[in-house]
């Protein structure tokens, strides 16, 4: 399919220039645009001594909402992460637990919830340390609460916990600074045989069948198991049969840096908790945040497909270790409880696709899918968060949301859902720059959503997501009454 794709999509590019998406506008055309949207008669320049208190509860009262008759309201009252970290820093010394703990005590310190008022606690983790299989249960292992663990990478425990019980805390962790490394298979069964070996001569007999062949290591890798290709490798594949550049890459990365050092400084980031780390320093923002010139990205070479590619290191989502946690609860619940919510959790799906040549294109099918469940369209909405695998992921993605050809022909759709403006995508930075602890993305992002929904006073946020396997997935979120 690649070759095909490669043919068919030269002439396939996004509908304005990346210069223009991501250049600055006037204060004058971003009123106008945004009276335009929201349907505000007043001219512009009498919203000059409007308050954003008035624009805000205009904006987001002329839309439906996505409530329905007989169906419980489900919230976001709160969502916590602690700082993503490049793997081997500052986090170096410790097990996915700590992080997990320390992400859901940072939650239950912000909430004040008790402890027996949480019905069920979800976490995601993709590389399982083998000591703690069920992490979900040792970040709260003390009290009667069940828990359970699931691996999906970029997965949403979010998605899976909120069908659960009136109150959950859903979360994630990933620790790459210590992945389990085994024996080589033929070591391993020569281990166990001589677990249970009887007698000194048998015991002799299968230390002395070892080979140095028998010592090399497994490493884990980001790759799938079907096809033993990494992300990385896909990545490359999937931008060359979309016709993105090593350029557009290279500036989609300059802007995710430049757009989360920007929210990281201005304070945007509140989901950040401080965690003191045994033996070290408090470490209070993720470090992973650097923003560069395209000269310097320039400079980098090929990480994956060489001489020839174009995803580098630079351009790709780096090796994090991080935890997340929310709070998500029936909207009776948490009123009952004194909580002003976040935002409603709407409608969501999974989709699944070739592991092979469209690994990471979930986000494309997901889309349309979550939008028509929801009775939306793409100009309906008003904050998107889409995860950043890779830059040229991203473009690949965009590409093909706008390709009709794609739609008709992959998909079974009449026509191409459109691409996201770029006014209103990952305007904090993404996995890119903030980190991709790959379990823990997924509460990210949807805690992203609320805050940018409250702060920009939309209405519909949209999260969508490429994960391992081939599959991908996607949510609405609904702002809450202000």
């Amino acid at each position: 399919m690649a070759s095909m794709l490669l043919n068919s999509m030269r002439s396939c590019s996004v509908s304005h220039s990346w210069a223009m998406r991501f250049g600055k506008m006037s204060s004058s055309s971003v009123v106008q645009q945004f009276n335009k949207f929201y349907n505000i008669s007043i001219p512009w320049e009498k919203n000059l001594f409007r308050t954003t208190e008035d624009i805000e509860i205009q904006a987001t009262s002329h839309k439906k909402t996505l409530a329905r008759p007989g169906v419980k309201n489900i919230v976001l009252v709160e969502g916590v992460r602690t700082p993503f970290l490049l793997s081997g820093t500052t986090y170096v010394d410790l097990m996915p637990h700590d992080l997990a703990r320390a992400a859901l005590q940072g939650l239950l310190n912000r909430t004040g919830v008790p402890k027996d008022a949480v019905d069920y606690i979800i976490y995601g983790t993709v590389i399982q340390e083998v000591k703690t299989s069920n992490v979900a249960r040792e970040v709260h292992r003390h009290t009667h609460t069940p828990a359970h663990t699931f691996t999906l990478q970029s997965g949403y425990s979010i998605m899976t916990g909120y069908c659960q019980c009136d109150a959950v805390v859903a979360g994630g962790v990933e620790f790459m600074s210590d992945v389990p490394i085994r024996h080589s298979r033929k070591m391993r069964k020569t281990m166990l045989s001589l677990n249970k070996a009887k007698t000194l001569g048998q015991k002799l007999s299968l230390i002395g069948s070892i080979r140095m062949a028998h010592l090399s290591p497994e490493l884990p890798a980001v790759a799938e198991f079907s096809t033993a290709e990494t992300m990385g490798h896909s990545a490359d594949r999937l931008a060359a049969a979309f016709g993105v550049s090593r350029v557009e890459q290279d500036e989609f990365a300059v802007r995710s840096h430049s757009l989360a050092k920007k929210a990281q400084e201005s304070g945007l980031l509140e989901d950040v908790i401080s965690f003191k780390v045994p033996g070290r320093d408090i470490v209070s923002k993720d470090n992973g945040i650097r923003p560069s010139s395209m000269e310097q990205m320039a400079k980098l070479k090929p990480a994956f497909i060489k001489p020839h590619g174009t995803v580098t290191a630079a351009n790709s989502s780096f090796l994090t270790d991080g935890a997340s946690a929310v709070l998500i609860m029936s909207e009776e619940k948490a009123l009952a409880m004194g909580y002003k919510p976040k935002a409603y959790l709407r409608d969501f799906v999974y989709v699944s696709q070739d592991p092979k040549d469209q690994l990471l294109l979930g986000p494309t099918y997901s889309t349309p899918k979550v939008l028509e469940r929801a009775g939306l369209s793409m100009s309906d909405i008003d904050v998107f968060e889409f995860h950043e695998a890779f830059a040229g992921q991203i473009m690949a993605n965009l590409k093909a949301m706008d390709s009709d050809w794609f739609a008709q022909t992959y998909m079974g759709r009449k026509s191409k859902v459109g691409t996201p403006s770029m006014d209103k995508f990952n305007l904090w930075g993404g996995s890119l720059s903030l980190g991709h602890p790959f379990g823990a993305t997924g509460c990210r992002l949807v805690t992203t959503v609320a805050h940018r929904l409250k702060k920009e006073g939309g209405q519909y946020g949209l999260v969508a997501a490429c994960a391992a396997g081939g599959q991908g997935h996607a949510m609405v979120i609904e702002a809450y009454p202000q």
